[in-house]
Parts: structure tokens; C-alpha cells; sequence
């Protein structure tokens, strides 16, 4: 039941996600272009499956591709195989990408486009050997901790660098394949590996350092791919061939058939079979682990194939040949402003459905603690792409050169990112490689080319790409603004508000004897709360005193009483934990919130091997009537949830009542100062 629940909460959203794309259409069909168009029935009823489609393909993430993404990351992280980590990086970005159907259209136009000097497989091993290598550096980055901030700076100085030595009719193909090559199932299945890891490699933070995988992902294929065309271009003479001609057509709606159905639903199981095959050789061969909930994985693995193939399947079914119609009919039009905004309101309707970045909203949303909110981080998505696509149609029609407009983009983001809060920082470069996939590309290829083959002057070749280059780059800026507004707006994430409605209103009772009284923060006012501690007594040799203090301080412990004490002098009784006498030791008394008092003692004993080869007596027993101490808030915060979760696990203990209703009722706390 509640996975139903879970799906239909997910189709509501889907729904919803639709809806500019629909008031979009509405606008510029009927108001713009002014005519019902053709088939619209089926256009309906194709918007219908997709809305389905997308929920099943993200119900199908969430059980399947997600757990066992970070399921393999974190058996790797346990390892400690970090050879293994890369060559499963380099194989999850080459083997995805090589089978992406829309790298091989490309990597085809490419071909016709050099006059027979760029090999078409060969490119498209050029490029998926480079996505491959960006998964196995940005998984390197994540093992050793490094920013990415610094990889990304250099990575755009190698593409603009290269840009200047690279052929004219390759750059826009070259700047476009970045946005290409990360697929839908690839971004959450990658994004589950670099978040898998950063949980779970020590001093990583999952939000800092688990994301950025996509980011490099959309960056390596722009420089190889220059590289490359230099080299041929060089090497390589042009042979005969036809003039090539790309003409403005549009593609005709998918008639629904059992033979075309069965052909989708192949044509999407070949670009989830290598990210399988991989996953299974890796999980069995190398870790030699079974998967956990096998059954519930495939499932979500099936759940996936069959969720993104009736969200294309809805697409082909009208919408993309409308919005391609739409397209060329406005482009013809004499209103340059009006192609702006169709090519603004395309873009942002467009991302707003990209079942990609709903998978990496959600998981930001999650892992940043609700600080990120998933709609809002998508609408600053949403507005870069409308920009950027904006943006992009006015370069064409003024005829400017697009490199200039990419370097200008990138020093804007460097810029940004000194300023932009760390934790958003990665977010907003995976930003620019989930913002053009299933949706929005066909839309946008429609849109350039429509505009450079009918305004004069223009060469579809040259200057008809380059739109989805400018849809990768403005989310990045977007986005990093939209984390200068969260800490500018004093944006609290769900922890910090839990922690401060904690103490709302509980302010001192200090007579009442079953609660605690304590100073939060060092302020005046002191809360009477009920809260549990304990004593932890640690006795050792003098010499360990500052080992044993630096122990527990690492463990949460935030001040000691330290005692000197000497070893009992009667010969007729012994030290009560060593034989001699003139030992001089030391007694730190710690006073702990209950939670910390497991995690102190266990620092403690294994820093100074008291159980082992060191010497030392460490003990802990129960406090009551507390009053006087000092914690913080999230001190209180944790002690709490440590006793909600004790009492769910220990149904019989009677304080668990006790404990919720001093949650929910705080009518008997009255209120003073000190």
C-alpha cells in the first residue's frame, strides 16, 4: 500500500511538472500562430502517457537504480579498492554512453559535416572514452577530497583554449555534445555513486563532495572532441563528398503499433543493459557480494525501462513534432522578439518535465536535509535553460561568434563560485548536464536549425548548433544564485528547525526535580528540560591524561573535570586496576548527554588500548537532578531523537510516554529568566 501511495504522490507531481510545457503550446498555437494544429488528440493523449511514464520511471529509480548505486558505492568505500572505484567509474560512463542513441545521430551529422574526416565510430568512442574518464576523475576527486572547484576552472580554460585551435564546423557540435552524453538513466544512477561514496568515505561530506560526477561528465567531451577535430583536420585530407544539407523538416508523429512498441521497448533496453551488465559483473565478480532485495531491484530496474519508454513513447506521439512545427513556423516569422520568448518559455516548460533532473532534485532535497528545495532548485534550473536557449537564438540571429558568449559564461561561473555556498556549488555544475535529455534536445536542435537555415546569411552547419551548449552553461549560474539567496534568506534546513521549535517556550523550572536545568549556548536564559546523563569516569596514568581528553573531545565530549589521584598506600591491598603504588594518576570526569556516552567510552578505550595492552578504568553510571550544566542546542536535539529512537526499540519503557508528551505539551513549563 504504501508504494501505491508513493506513486501516486509521484503522479500528481508528474502531472503537475507538465503543465508549462501544455500552457505553452495553448499560448503559442492559439494566440501566436493562431490555428488548432492537426492531430491534437493524439498530442493529449501522448502528454497523458508521459505524465504515467514519468511516474513509473521514478518509482522505479527510487527502488531500484538509487539503492543499488549507492549500495555498490558503499561496499567499494568499505573495501578500500580504490583501483577497483575507477576502472567501475570509467566503465559506467563509457559503456552508457556508447549505446546513447543521440551520440550516434551526432556523431553521423559530424561525419557528413567534416567532408568524410571524422570517422563517426570513432568519435563516438572519442566521446565515451571521455565521459568514461570524467566518471573516473570525479570519482578520484571524491576519494581524496579535493574541491571541485579547481578541476572544473581548469577544465574550462582546456575548452576555451582549445576552442581558439579547434576547426569553425566542429565547435558547436563539440559544445553540444557535453549536453548529450549523460542519459537519463546514467545521471541517477551516477549521482547514486558519487553521493554512495561521499556517504561513506570518512571526512566526506555527501552534498559538498557527491555530487559534481555529471558536471565532468559535460565537460570532457567538449575538449576531446576539439582535440580531435584538430588532429583530423590536420592529418586527415577531405574526400569527395555531396554537399551536405540540413534541411528544416519535421518529424511526423509515432503511429502505435504492437511491432513499434516492441522496437521502443528494445531500443530502451539496450541503453540499460550495459549500466546492468556492469553493475552485475562488479557486484558478483569483484566484491563478490549478493545484492540485497535482488527481486526488488529488478523490479526497479524494469520499472525504469518500461516508465522511460512510455514517457518517450507520449513525446512521439505529437508533442515533439508540434513543438518542432511551432518552431519552424516562428522562425519564418519577421518578429525576432517573439522567437525569444517561444524559445524562453520552450526551455524553461521543457526542464521542468526532464525526468533527470526531478531524480537529482529529490536526492538533493534529501541529502542536504530540506536546506534545498527540490521545485525551487528545479525553477532556477528551468529559468538558466530559458535563458541560455533565449540567449542562444538571439547569437544566431545577430550572427556573433559562440565561443565568445561560452567564455563570457565561464568566467561568470568562476566568479559565482567564490561566492556561492559550497554545499551548492557541485549542484549547480551537475545542473548544466541533466537540463538537456529526452525532452528538451529534440525541441531545441528543432529550434537552431530552424533559425540558420531561414535567416539569411546563417549556415545551419555552423551556426544552427550551439543551443544546447548555452541550456548546460546558464543553469550553472542560476543555480549558484539560487544558493546566495537560500543563505541570504537565512534558509534553515528541516534539522534546524526541529532543534529550535525544541526549545520553544521551555524556558526555566528550576524547582521542578525531574527535569534538567541547563544554559543553552552560554546565553542568560537557562530550559528546564527533560533529559537524560550520565557520568563517564575515566581513570589513567598521568601521561595519557591529554591522549584520553583529545580521545573523548572527537567522540562529542565538549568539557572534563580532571582530578589527580594517587594509588592506595596500604601494602596489604593493591591498586584496584595495577600493582604499584606510586603510580600518579589522573581522573577525568565527564558529564554527557546519554547519546555521547557510548561513543566517548568507545574513543577512549580504543585510543589508549585499555582493553588491550594500555592501562586505565573507564565507568559510567546514571545522573538525576541535573542542574547547572551547559549544551547546546544541537546537544539537546540529538539527546532527544536518541531517546524517541530508544523508546521505539524498547516498547516496555515506560518514559517513553513521558518523553512525547514533554515534545507536545510544554503547558506545564512555566517561563523565567535567570
Amino acid at each position: 500500500m504504501m508504494q501505491f501511495n508513493f506513486f501516486f504522490k509521484l503522479l500528481r507531481e508528474s502531472f503537475r511538472d507538465l503543465l508549462p510545457i501544455i500552457l505553452v503550446i495553448l499560448f503559442f498555437q492559439l494566440a501566436i500562430i493562431q490555428n488548432v494544429p492537426e492531430g491534437w488528440l493524439g498530442t493529449a493523449i501522448g502528454l497523458g502517457i508521459v505524465g504515467v511514464g514519468l511516474a513509473i520511471f521514478l518509482q522505479g529509480l527510487e527502488i531500484g537504480v538509487f539503492p543499488v548505486g549507492e549500495g555498490l558505492a558503499r561496499d567499494f568505500a568499505k573495501s578500500g579498492w580504490i583501483t577497483w572505484i575507477l576502472i567501475f567509474g570509467f566503465l559506467i560512463g563509457f559503456g552508457t554512453t556508447i549505446a546513447e542513441p543521440a551520440l550516434a545521430v551526432i556523431a553521423d551529422k559530424a561525419a557528413s559535416i567534416s567532408s568524410g574526416r571524422i570517422d563517426s565510430t570513432i568519435l563516438r568512442f572519442v566521446v565515451a572514452g571521455s565521459v568514461g574518464f570524467a566518471i573516473l576523475l570525479g570519482v578520484f576527486r571524491i576519494i581524496k577530497g579535493h574541491p571541485i572547484h579547481y578541476y572544473i576552472i581548469i577544465g574550462y580554460l582546456l575548452v576555451v583554449g582549445v576552442t581558439f585551435f579547434a576547426p569553425k564546423e566542429i565547435i558547436g557540435l563539440a559544445y553540444d555534445l557535453g549536453g548529450v552524453t549523460t542519459s537519463t538513466v546514467t545521471v541517477p544512477l551516477v549521482a547514486a555513486l558519487g553521493i554512495g561514496l561521499a556517504s561513506n568515505i570518512k571526512g566526506r561530506n555527501p552534498v559538498i563532495d557527491g555530487f559534481g560526477l555529471i558536471a565532468f561528465a559535460s565537460l570532457t567531451p567538449m575538449i576531446f572532441v576539439q582535440i580531435y577535430g584538430i588532429a583530423v583536420y590536420n592529418l586527415v585530407d577531405a574526400v569527395a563528398v555531396t554537399d551536405v544539407l540540413i534541411d528544416a523538416t519535421v518529424s511526423t508523429p509515432t503511429e502505435v503499433s504492437l511491432s513499434g512498441v516492441v522496437s521502443g521497448l528494445v531500443s530502451v533496453v539496450k541503453d540499460v543493459v550495459p549500466i546492468l551488465v556492469i553493475i552485475l559483473f562488479f557486484q558478483y565478480a569483484v566484491l563478490k557480494k549478493p545484492i540485497q532485495n535482488i527481486k526488488t531491484v529488478f523490479l526497479g530496474f524494469i520499472l525504469v525501462i518500461f516508465g522511460l519508454y512510455a514517457f518517450i513513447l507520449g513525446l512521439e506521439m505529437g508533442l515533439f513534432s508540434l513543438g518542432e512545427t511551432m518552431a519552424y513556423q516562428l522562425t519564418k516569422s519577421e518578429s525576432v522578439l517573439m522567437i525569444y520568448a517561444f524559445a524562453f518559455a520552450i526551455g524553461f516548460s521543457t526542464t521542468m518535465a526532464e525526468p533527470a533532473l526531478v531524480a537529482i532534485a529529490k536526492k538533493a532535497k534529501e541529502i542536504s536535509d530540506g536546506k534545498i528545495n527540490d521545485f525551487a532548485l528545479r525553477l532556477f534550473v528551468a529559468l538558466g535553460v530559458a535563458i541560455g536557449i533565449a540567449l542562444g537564438a538571439f547569437r544566431i540571429v545577430d550572427g556573433g561568434h559562440i565561443h565568445y558568449y561560452i567564455i563570457v559564461g565561464y568566467i561568470v561561473v568562476i566568479i559565482l563560485t567564490f561566492i556561492a555556498p559550497k554545499y551548492i556549488i557541485p549542484i549547480a555544475y551537475d545542473s548544466g548536464g541533466v537540463t538537456t535529455s529526452t525532452v528538451t534536445v529534440p525541441l531545441v536542435a528543432a529550434l537552431g536549425i530552424g533559425l540558420a537555415t531561414n535567416i539569411e546569411g546563417r549556415d545551419p552547419l555552423i551556426d544552427g548548433f550551439g543551443l544546447i551548449a548555452f541550456a548546460s552553461l546558464f543553469p550553472m549560474i542560476t543555480v549558484m544564485v539560487y544558493g546566495i539567496l537560500i543563505e541570504k534568506l537565512e534558509v534553515k534546513s528541516n534539522t534546524q528547525i526541529e532543534e529550535e521549535e525544541l526549545l520553544h517556550d521551555k524556558l526555566v523550572d528550576a524547582d521542578n526535580m525531574e527535569l534538567a536545568t541547563v544554559n543553552i549556548d552560554g546565553s542568560s536564559i537557562r530550559h528546564s528540560l527533560s533529559l537524560e546523563f550520565s557520568a563517564v569516569v575515566i581513570i589513567v596514568p598521568s601521561d595519557k591524561k591529554v591522549d584520553a581528553i583529545t580521545a573523548a573531545h572527537k567522540a562529542g565530549a565538549s568539557g572534563v573535570t580532571v582530578l589527580n589521584a594517587d594509588g592506595i598506600g596500604l601494602e596489604e591491598m593493591a591498586n584496584f586496576y595495577r600493582t604499584s603504588f606510586e603510580a600518579k594518576d589522573v581522573v577525568l570526569l565527564f558529564l554527557l548527554p546519554k547519546y555521547l556516552v557510548n561513543e566517548v567510552i568507545k574513543s577512549v578505550i580504543h585510543s589508549l588500548h585499555i582493553t588491550t595492552t594500555g592501562k586505565g578504568v573507564a565507568f559510567a553510571f546514571p545522573l538525576s537532578h541535573m542542574k547547572g550544566i551547559s549544551l547546546t542546542k544541537e546537544d539537546i536535539f540529538k539527546e532527544r531523537a536518541y531517546q524517541v529512537n530508544l523508546n521505539k526499540n524498547n516498547p516496555m519503557k515506560c518514559v517513553g510516554d513521558e518523553i512525547e508528551d514533554d515534545f507536545e505539551d510544554n503547558s506545564e513549563i512555566r517561563t523565567d529568566t535567570k
